[in-house]
């Protein structure tokens, strides 16, 4: 781009004001709002099925309820479950978001209260953690009400197609 280019740029009327000196539209205010931008990106990342959870690791946990999240993009209801030798462990599990769960029939404070016993199905994280995506929650009462989706969801196939 030529100097005089620049210098008729320059003139132009399609400043902003950024603070107190006007600077051309997408100069300084724009690489401000990049950077702080881009330090949020990690914030909107999402991930796939396979990238946290394992098809081959169903669990069916039974717990007794201790918090809900109705959050986006996920849900998470926490359990207190018993192990083997009677220590209680935190479990975890992950769903679908709260706008999801509302339109089947889910709905906040009702559909579950805190000190519940509830028992949920679905497939562990990869790294053995307690927390896991859960796909089913069977209420006290037997009702059961999906809460996430089937395994594999998004995940794509193991092989690419002809290979």
């Amino acid at each position: 781009m030529t100097s005089q280019r620049i210098t008729r740029l320059a003139k132009r009327s399609d400043r902003v004001s950024c603070g107190r000196q006007p600077v051309m539209r997408f100069s300084l205010c724009g690489a401000v709002l990049v950077v702080a931008l881009a330090g949020t990106m990690p914030a909107w990342a999402h991930h796939s099925f396979g990238a946290t959870f394992d098809a081959n690791t169903p669990v069916t946990i039974t717990g007794v309820l201790t918090k809900v999240q109705w959050t986006n993009p996920h849900s998470h209801i926490f359990l207190d479950v018993k192990d083997k030798d009677g220590a209680v462990v935190a479990w975890m599990f992950e769903g679908y978001p709260s706008v999801v769960l509302s339109r089947i029939g889910w709905t906040r404070d009702q559909t579950m209260k805190i000190g519940d016993t509830v028992t949920v199905f679905g497939w562990r994280a990869r790294d053995h953690s307690p927390f896991a995506l859960g796909r089913e929650v069977t209420l006290a009462d037997g009702k059961r009400l999906n809460f996430g989706p089937p395994a594999g969801t998004g995940e794509g196939a193991a092989v690419a197609p002809g290979n």
